[in-house]
């Protein structure tokens, strides 16, 4: 039995993604192909512009057997955390355990080399980046100095957020040990576009700037036509409820986030009592050591109460596999996600099914739920899995 995995948001569904399904079922040629996904929060730091049940069928539209939401403690952090989080849930399934994933580099060897290196972080990578780090840059770009400057002939692999995620794949595996075979799809400039642009085979980011200016029929020619049909008019911030939380929050809920140090949290506290947009609150809170995406991701975690300690929980525990959506031809996939031994929820009553430490992890799905519902004044019924 065979079965490829992805890890995706799918922020909204688009013809590079179908692409990469097309290209898994005729080079791959598995039994059952499951996405890993993001709920209704990415990693961004930001609200997805469909709520996790569209996208979900979207994807099952596509050509997907089976859609399994990633947790929100995992889907919301860094990198490293995010597909920590997704192989621990991956690796669990039980048969030739594949995970297909797109980046710029298509060697795999390259990136099993350079995961090697970072793994083992020797002493002179260390003392760089200490260094880095005390002239004020951020982890990211302190680590990526570091490891330029010992291995330059790997400047490609953390080049691009594709190829860094995909780092990311393989470190998990590494570490853990994890039976998964990660292969890779690649992206080049003639087959993705990065930019703002909506080409046949955008980016997820053009096609969510498209919607958020009022370009939607630019759209048209970029995603299915399903997705189309599905896409809203305009993209709901959610800016007031998000600084309500940091507004109402004691500081030091701020402080217990996963990336929040050196005193951030005041800064953040203080900036939310002077604006009511979040773009003005990170403008000011922003330095060089840190990026929008990682202050982003702090005031979100914030918001929905996801800590340090709730996202070692997380990592730490036997968790659940929350089903999406599946294809109506093909539910016998779940006799093979039964010998994985995590509970299935495919139904509230399925909850008490759940561990302690599970449940706390499953609670925060359910809050993001209940504020993107509030966010996009469009409450969502959870517990629920639909069968297309």
């Amino acid at each position: 039995m065979k079965i490829v995995s992805v890890i995706a948001e799918f922020n909204p569904f688009h013809n590079g993604h179908k692409r990469q399904i097309d290209f898994i079922k005729r080079e791959l040629k598995p039994d059952y192909t499951i996405a890993f996904m993001s709920g209704n929060f990415t990693q961004r730091g930001e609200p997805s512009i469909l709520d996790k049940y569209a996208r979900a069928r979207h994807a099952i539209l596509s050509g997907y057997d089976l859609v399994v939401e990633l947790p929100t403690v995992f889907a919301t952090q860094n990198a490293e955390i995010f597909a920590s989080g997704a192989l621990k849930l991956i690796s669990s399934i039980m048969c030739e355990n594949v995970l297909c994933f797109g980046a710029e580099c298509d060697n795999i060897s390259d990136f099993y080399s350079v995961a090697n290196e970072l793994l083992c972080e020797s002493d002179e990578l260390k003392a760089i980046i200490k260094q880095q780090l005390a002239s004020g840059v951020s982890l990211i770009d302190a680590r990526d100095y570091a490891f330029l400057k010992l291995y330059p002939n790997q400047k490609h692999i953390i080049s691009s957020p594709n190829n860094v995620l995909g780092l990311e794949y393989v470190k998990a595996i590494i570490k853990n040990n994890y039976g998964v075979t990660p292969i890779v799809l690649k992206r080049d400039g003639s087959a993705y576009n990065e930019g703002l642009e909506v080409n046949e085979i955008p980016s997820a980011f053009g096609v969510r700037n498209a919607v958020a200016n009022g370009n939607l029929e630019s759209v048209k020619k970029g995603v299915p036509p399903y997705v189309f049909n599905d896409l809203p008019s305009s993209i709901k911030s959610g800016d007031k409820a998000i600084i309500y939380s940091l507004i109402t929050k004691d500081k030091s809920e701020i402080a217990s986030t996963l990336d929040c140090s050196e005193g951030l949290e005041n800064r953040i506290k203080e900036a939310s009592k002077k604006h009511s947009k979040l773009c003005d609150v990170i403008d000011e809170v922003k330095t060089k050591r840190y990026t929008i995406s990682r202050i982003k991701r702090i005031i979100l975690s914030t918001a929905l109460g996801i800590t340090k300690d709730s996202v070692n929980l997380a990592l730490n525990s036997e968790l659940y596999l929350k089903v999406l959506a599946v294809n109506g031809k093909k539910t016998e996939v779940f006799s093979e996600l039964a010998k994985t031994g995590l509970p299935l929820i495919t139904k509230k009553a399925d909850e008490s099914n759940l561990t302690p430490s599970a449940k706390a992890v499953y609670e925060k799905d359910l809050y993001s739920c209940d504020l993107y519902g509030l966010i996009t004044e469009k409450p969502i019924k959870e517990n629920f899995m639909i069968i297309v």
